[in-house]
C-alpha cells in the first residue's frame, strides 16, 4: 500500500477515536460441533482346551490358533452395530477332564461370552455343550469327532471336522484294503473319543472283510500296557489300532517294540500329531504308523494352509500340532457371522452362523442342519524320518 494511503487510514482511525466511537467486533463464530463418536465395544469369545496334563501340547496348539485369529480381527478395525469393536479371548483349561470342562463352561457363561470355540476332546465337548445350549451360547468345536456332539438336537453346536463315522470307518477300510491286514487288534482308552473312533474302526474292518482278533482297553493316563499287549501278541495281529491320544500312543509304541510286536500301528486324529515321534522315541519306525487327521486341503487350497503353517511357526516358534488351523478358522467364522448379522447377540447372529459360507485356511466352510461340516475331508498320513507325510486327502 502507498504511503499516502497508509496516512489516510491512520488519520481516519485517530478521528474516530477522538469522537469516542468504537467499531463493534463481529460476534465470534460458534465452534463446529464435533462429530458423534460411537462408543467402542468389547466382544468376549471363549476358548477351552487342555493346556495342562498329558496332551497340553495339543491344547496350547489350539489356544495359539485362537489367539492368532483374535489378533488379526482386532487389527482389521471391525465395526459391529455401528460401534468400533475389539475382540477379547477368554481362554480356559479343561485338562481333558469332563468335570473340569463343565466347570470351565460355567465360568465362560458367567463371564457372558458371546460364543465359545472348543473343546478339544469329545469327552469334554459333549457335557459342556449342554451348559452352553442352556445359556443360548453358540459353540464351535474345532476337533471333537464323536457323532453324539451334533446329534443332541442343540441349535448352537457346530463342528469343523469330519466325525468318527467317517474317520474310523475310512481307517478300517484302509487297514484291510490298502495295508492288506487280515487280522486286526483294537485298543481304546475308554474316553468318548477313543472308544467312539475304535468302534467305528471295527465296523470299517468288518465291512471291508477283515477280522478283529482282539479288543482291549486302557485309560487316557496309563503308561504300562504290557499285559494287554502280551495278550494281543499271542493273536498275531497285522495291525494294532489305538483309539486315544498321542500321549498314550507314544509309550504304547515303545512297549510294542520291546515285546517284539511288529504289527502296523494305526489311530485317529488323536495320535496324528507332530509330537508323536518324540513321544514314541525309538519305538516308531518309518511307515509303521498310519493315522488320519479329521480335515484336510488339496489343490489350490493347500497354498492358504501352507501360509498359515509358516506364519504360525514364525509367530510361536513351533510347528502346528494338529488343529490350530481349525481353531483359527472357527474364530474367524464366528466373528464373520457377527459382522453379517451386525450384532454379537447370540440369538441374532446364530442364523448367520448356520448359513456360513466362508473360505478359510482349512478350506470352504459350511454347516449342515445338525451343525456338522459339509463335505468334510480326512487326511491320511504316515511318518517317515520323524515327520508326518501325507498319503491322501479323502472326502
Amino acid at each position: 500500500m502507498q504511503l499516502n494511503m497508509k496516512l489516510a487510514v491512520i488519520a481516519a482511525a485517530v478521528a474516530l477515536a477522538a469522537c469516542g466511537k468504537k467499531e463493534e467486533a463481529a460476534p465470534a463464530a460458534a465452534p463446529a460441533a464435533a462429530p458423534a463418536t460411537a462408543e467402542a465395544q468389547v466382544i468376549k469369545i471363549g476358548h477351552v482346551g487342555p493346556t495342562s496334563g498329558g496332551i497340553a501340547h495339543l491344547g496350547k496348539d489350539n489356544e495359539n490358533g485362537a489367539k492368532m485369529a483374535i489378533e488379526e480381527l482386532n487389527a482389521a478395525g471391525l465395526t459391529i452395530d455401528g460401534k468400533p469393536t475389539t475382540f477379547e479371548l477368554l481362554a480356559e483349561d479343561d485338562a481333558g477332564d469332563p468335570k473340569q470342562g463343565t466347570a470351565a463352561a460355567t465360568k465362560l457363561v458367567d463371564a457372558k461370552v458371546a460364543g465359545v470355540i472348543g473343546h478339544l476332546n469329545s469327552g469334554t465337548t459333549i457335557p459342556a455343550s449342554q451348559i452352553y445350549n442352556d445359556a443360548g451360547i453358540p459353540q464351535i468345536s474345532p476337533s471333537a469327532t464323536n457323532p453324539k456332539y451334533t446329534r443332541q438336537g442343540y441349535a448352537g453346536v457346530f463342528r469343523m471336522v469330519a466325525d468318527d463315522v467317517h474317520l474310523g470307518g475310512t481307517l478300517g477300510k484302509y487297514a484291510v484294503e490298502t495295508l492288506g491286514a487280515k487280522s486286526v487288534a483294537v485298543i481304546d482308552d475308554r474316553t468318548a473319543y477313543g472308544q467312539g473312533v475304535a468302534d467305528e474302526f471295527e465296523k470299517g474292518v468288518a465291512a471291508a472283510g477283515g477280522t478283529v482278533v482282539g479288543r482291549e482297553f486302557t485309560n487316557d493316563k496309563a503308561t504300562d500296557f504290557n499285559a494287554i499287549l502280551t495278550t494281543l501278541k499271542a493273536k498275531k495281529p497285522d495291525v494294532v489300532f489305538f483309539g486315544g491320544m498321542d500321549a498314550v500312543a507314544g509309550p504304547m509304541l515303545k512297549q510294542m517294540k520291546q515285546l517284539g510286536i511288529n504289527a502296523k500301528f494305526m489311530g485317529g486324529d488323536g495320535i496324528c500329531s507332530s509330537e508323536l515321534p518324540k513321544l514314541a522315541g525309538d519305538g516308531m519306525a518309518d511307515d509303521q504308523v498310519y493315522c488320519a487327521e479329521a480335515g484336510g486341503v488339496e489343490g489350490e487350497q493347500k497354498e492358504g494352509m501352507d501360509k498359515f503353517r509358516a506364519d504360525f511357526k514364525t509367530k510361536y516358534g513351533a510347528d502346528v500340532q494338529v488343529y490350530a488351523p481349525y481353531v483359527y478358522d472357527a474364530v474367524k467364522v464366528m466373528a464373520n457371522a457377527m459382522v453379517t448379522a451386525n450384532s454379537s447377540d447370540p440369538a441374532k447372529y446364530l442364523p448367520a452362523l448356520k448359513a456360513t459360507d466362508y473360505k478359510g485356511v482349512t478350506g470352504n466352510i459350511a454347516f449342515d442342519e445338525k451343525g456338522d461340516i459339509k463335505n468334510g475331508a480326512l487326511t491320511l498320513m504316515t511318518y517317515k524320518a520323524g515327520a508326518r507325510t501325507t498319503l491322501a486327502v479323502i472326502r
